[in-house]
């Protein structure tokens, strides 16, 4: 993007930055979303505490002249979603009319809101937020009601306050569709890596009983009902990232590799999204890599993912508006001045086309199904993204007595039909490596061991 002062796409005179009192803390930009002829955002700050002043509600106009609504507040906001039965955008604890007047849900300015999602039983007046520490409320949003409806950490059995393994609760998406309503916590810490003990959880609601899907992190939950009604759900594990894909009321797990391990803590994962950023094509952001994402499925099976670039960048959401494509950002985090060499919080846009990101970072990265995990024989692994890298390595290591035949099987059409590519014999208690000829791929790649192993790792290395 050129002109108006904007440097690759930023133009500084957006940015905006909380005060230095009465505490330096941070000015993430949470969410964003055309509406009602401008660009509407919300900022975070890191808690609850006495912080951030000068962040909340902002918009920017056709002009790029940026503007702090009256309503505004200081919070912890992430949450973004249009309620088409009353034409409002909630975003943060407010609510956003057609005409752009705002309303503001008093009862949770003081909750870190994560997720807005649609209600199950009365989806035309009701909708559901979530707080980061688990506060699930019903908001009527032609009255502004507000009543909580539960403790979801104690729902999904996540260890409290003074108890054993208690570990800080982070939920960072929710969604409605296919009759659930579906929760993504993220909490990842050392004993989250070292196995000791699994903090995430991926859980869904039928309205009346809860069901935990998986028990590692996971930073979002995306659907449409449109082009196909698949339900996606992305998070990590020490092993790699994680796609599940609810289609036909099946989860079906799939792994992609990761970008950076800087996106791997609880905290500093902020935020993964997944966004329609040209008409009826998704972008999604996992583990510092970006994947076009295809919103439909064929024969229940999800094929065309493909890694775009790798990057840094903390994007807190995105979106398309007046031809663009903006990311928010969070530049600038002292956290009440744990890191003396950071100044005053601020963020801002980024501004500029989808095709731009082919040139932020030729996609690299590494992951795989297994990490020092147990394996049982003839059961492959789950399908790990093997497409739009160019160089490939797999590293294969066992601890058993006895040699021991790994299967590289691939999936070049996408559907789910695999064909074994080689095998690789590991000595015992050994390690081999097999590195792909150079331009060989397919859409995915998988792993069977011909005995039970009671740790193994296959892991990719992509550059």
């Amino acid at each position: 993007m050129t002109g108006h002062g904007s440097i690759s796409g930023v133009i500084p005179r957006l940015a905006v930055k909380a005060g230095h009192h009465p505490q330096r803390s941070e000015t993430g930009i949470g969410a964003l979303m055309p509406w009602a002829d401008r660009l509407w955002f919300v900022t975070y700050v890191a808690s609850k505490s006495p912080s951030g002043s000068r962040t909340g509600l902002f918009s920017v106009d056709d002009d790029l002249q940026l503007t702090k609504h009256p309503e505004s507040v200081v919070g912890t906001y992430a949450n973004r979603m249009i309620h088409g039965p009353s034409d409002q955008l909630m975003i943060g604890p407010h609510l956003i009319d057609t005409d752009g007047n705002v309303r503001t849900v008093d009862d949770l300015v003081n909750i870190r809101l994560t997720a807005t999602a649609k209600h199950l039983r009365d989806p035309k007046d009701m909708v559901y937020c979530l707080g980061m520490e688990g506060e699930l409320f019903e908001l009527n949003v032609r009255t502004l009601k507000c009543r909580h409806l539960t403790d979801v950490t104690r729902e999904l059995s996540m260890a409290q306050k003074g108890e054993a393994h208690h570990a800080q609760s982070h939920f960072k998406a929710a969604f409605t569709g296919q009759g659930r309503f579906i929760v993504a916590n993220n909490t990842y810490e050392d004993e989250d890596h070292t196995g000791v003990h699994h903090h995430g959880r991926l859980a869904e609601w039928n309205g009346e009983t809860w069901r935990i899907l998986d028990h590692a992190q996971y930073n979002e939950v995306m659907g449409r009902t449109s082009i196909g009604d698949a339900i996606f759900a992305v998070g990590a594990d020490r092993a790699s990232a994680i796609l599940k894909v609810r289609v036909k009321g099946t989860w079906e797990t799939y792994r992609l590799p990761k970008g950076t391990h800087t996106q791997d803590h609880t905290v500093t994962t902020e935020w993964p999204r997944i966004r329609e950023v040209e008409s009826e094509r998704w972008l999604m952001n996992a583990s510092g890599m970006l994947y076009e994402l295809p919103a439909m499925q064929y024969a229940g099976k999800v094929w065309g993912v493909r890694p775009v670039c790798t990057h840094l960048r903390i994007i807190g959401d995105f979106c398309s508006w007046n031809g663009l494509l903006v990311m928010a950002g969070d530049q600038t985090t002292p956290i009440w001045d744990s890191n003396a060499y950071v100044g005053q919080p601020q963020a801002n846009l980024w501004l500029g086309k989808t095709d731009d990101l082919w040139s932020w970072g030729k996609p690299k990265g590494w992951g795989g199904p297994w990490y020092r995990d147990a394996v049982k024989a003839d059961e492959p692994s789950a399908p790990f993204l093997m497409t739009g890298f160019e160089n490939k390595c797999l590293h294969l290591r066992h601890r058993e007595e006895s040699k021991v035949a790994f299967a590289i099987q691939v999936d070049f059409h996408g559907d789910g039909v695999w064909d074994t590519l080689c095998e690789v014999s590991v000595p015992p208690c050994g390690y081999r490596a097999h590195c792909f000829e150079p331009g060989f791929s397919a859409h995915w790649v998988r792993v069977v061991a011909d005995r039970d192993c009671a740790e193994a790792s296959a892991q990719f290395i992509y550059t």
